[in-house]
């Protein structure tokens, strides 16, 4: 396409990621918008154990089993003239690292809070990352027709707790049993609430009294003069609405709803159309800023999963392109190799399904089928002038078993899911130094689990994991690595890339360690620099 052709597509995208707490309604509200965008006929549930009907982001078996995400999904629609990129995150603390690197492959996010519960330390790290980034970030709370706490209360908290003006798009007229409706400053009407009809008529607001347009028995009620007032007293002493703070990241819309009944979704999802950022420059390792629209086409793998197909043990690299245009079949240069690539096998996303994508654009994600070429933070590029992105943050494990076969005849299925589930990034994989033996690091236990039934079920190997406990991990230079430097206190092992480092049991060993060796330096090779795109 042309240079006007690509302008027009880059700013018709908007890819966002869906940030939450476990169990605050993230899956559900994600299943709504997909609704809108006539991609599925009928919002299936998160309590798929019970109903047989599993959420569509939710595609692995083990996430159906227990209800819950513990993998970043991409979905892509259209609706109203725009193609929407949805990246639905794991919530679960377990799985952070999988988000950290999600948050850095979109332009906003939006942060789904139970109105029961308010911030949950989940996600208010999450909220950081983004904050750190400067990305737009724009807030549901959700569960509206459950009892709940007072708005004015979960306001203030998210200012005090998020440090961000928060400004109400819309406000609850009483929850739970007593909901009525929504009062939407925004937009100057009434959205009636019918808990058993997913049409929600909206009654118009005299713009000078503030009040509902002639009359309606809803304007007698105490619960609606309640809302009224607080409406009003947000007007005179709350935040003033400012585009350009939202796109700084310094405000955030608020919505109240409930994804569940598809009370406030739709006005949501409309006015983060509207204020929501199509892609923009993205800053390369250099320091210097690149064009969306720059004519050579760029992106960076910021995810890679195994067997999405079970039927098929395929491994697909997640690309989030940054500029130009992505043609299947054309060749790209591998950054980290300088190695030419033919990207003839690409696939564009609906959580499990996926159809053959033939162009994309900056903000688009493609899905290429990967032989063992990538690994994640790597970028690709055509042309002759080199692109390199910021490294993609990772995180010292906290947690480590030791993992054999539980069979010994099936130890070639053993090895291969051994190193095809670490390439995904979830979970670290060492070697004993002088056994080779396999050990696991991981941030929760909830990954050990997870990774146990993967094996089981797309390995056929049964795995047997022997806790090791909590274990500081420090990296050695090699030059001044002594294997008799390593005891039952500090064990040495290989990380994937053969860099070796010691496991120690505590601190007291770690302090023990530098008393003997103060010549020996011990580094946190693992970091999260990138996450303020360095």
């Amino acid at each position: 396409m042309d240079k006007a052709e690509l302008t027009s597509a880059v700013k018709r995208r908007r890819t966002f990621a869906i940030i939450s707490h476990p169990d605050a309604g993230k899956t559900t509200i994600t299943e709504q918008l997909l609704l809108f965008g006539g991609v599925i006929r009928k919002a299936g549930t998160v309590k798929g154990k019970k109903s047989g009907q599993f959420a569509k982001s939710d595609w692995m078996d083990i996430e159906k089993k227990r209800g819950i995400s513990v993998t970043s999904s991409v979905m892509q629609f259209d609706y109203q003239g725009k193609r929407i990129n949805i990246l639905d995150t794991p919530g679960h603390e377990d799985f952070s690292e999988d988000t950290y690197r999600t948050l850095m492959a979109v332009d906003s996010a939006v942060m789904v809070i139970d109105t029961a519960k308010g911030i949950e330390p989940q996600t208010k790290k999450l909220f950081k990352v983004c904050r750190m980034r400067g990305i737009p970030i724009f807030t549901f709370m959700n569960k509206l027709d459950r009892d709940g706490r007072e708005p004015l209360d979960l306001l203030t908290e998210l200012e005090e707790l998020l440090d961000i003006e928060a400004y109400p798009m819309n406000w609850p007229i009483g929850m739970g049993r007593e909901l009525k409706g929504l009062y939407d400053m925004h937009n100057q009407r009434v959205t009636l609430y019918h808990p058993t009809d997913e049409q929600h008529p909206y009654l118009p607001i005299d713009p000078d009294s503030g009040e509902i347009k002639g009359d309606h028995p809803l304007k007698q009620e105490s619960i609606y003069q309640q809302a009224l007032e607080n409406v009003q007293l947000l007007s005179e002493a709350g935040n003033q609405f400012d585009p350009d703070k939202i796109a700084k990241g310094q405000q955030t819309p608020v919505f109240f709803g409930s994804a569940l009944t598809n009370f406030g979704v739709k006005t949501f999802l409309e006015s983060y159309l509207t204020y929501a950022p199509a892609p923009a420059a993205h800053k390369m390792r250099s320091g210097q800023d690149l064009s969306p629209t720059a004519p050579d086409f760029s992106g960076f793998v910021f995810k890679i999963q195994a067997n999405m197909n079970p039927h098929h043990r395929d491994r697909i690299a997640f690309v989030r392109v940054c500029s130009g245009e992505f043609d299947q079949g054309m060749d790209v240069t591998l950054q980290r190799t300088q190695r030419k690539l033919r990207l003839s096998n690409s696939t564009e996303f609906m959580a499990d399904s996926r159809e053959a994508v033939k162009t994309a654009v900056a903000g688009d994600i493609v899905g290429l089928y990967d032989t063992g070429n990538f690994q994640i933070g790597d970028t690709i590029y055509t042309g002759k002038q080199p692109i390199e992105f910021p490294r993609l943050p990772q995180f010292t494990p906290e947690l480590f078993v030791k993992v054999t076969a539980k069979n010994v005849m099936k130890q070639k299925s053993f090895h291969k899911g051994m190193k095809q589930l670490v390439q995904e990034g979830a979970i670290q994989l060492y070697r004993t130094y002088m056994t080779d033996d396999y050990i696991l690091g991981a941030v929760g236990q909830l990954q050990f689990e997870v990774f146990q039934f993967r094996m089981k079920n797309e390995y056929h190997s049964d795995v047997v994991m022997e806790p090791m406990g909590a274990k500081i991990a420090r990296w050695v230079d090699p030059d001044q690595l002594d294997e008799k430097m390593s005891s039952s206190r500090n064990l040495l092992v290989r990380d994937r890339q053969g860099a070796p480092l010691f496991l120690f049991e505590n601190e007291f060993a770690e302090r023990w360690f530098k008393q003997k060796y103060p010549d020996v330096k011990l580094t946190e090779k693992l970091s999260t620099d990138a996450i303020g795109h360095e």
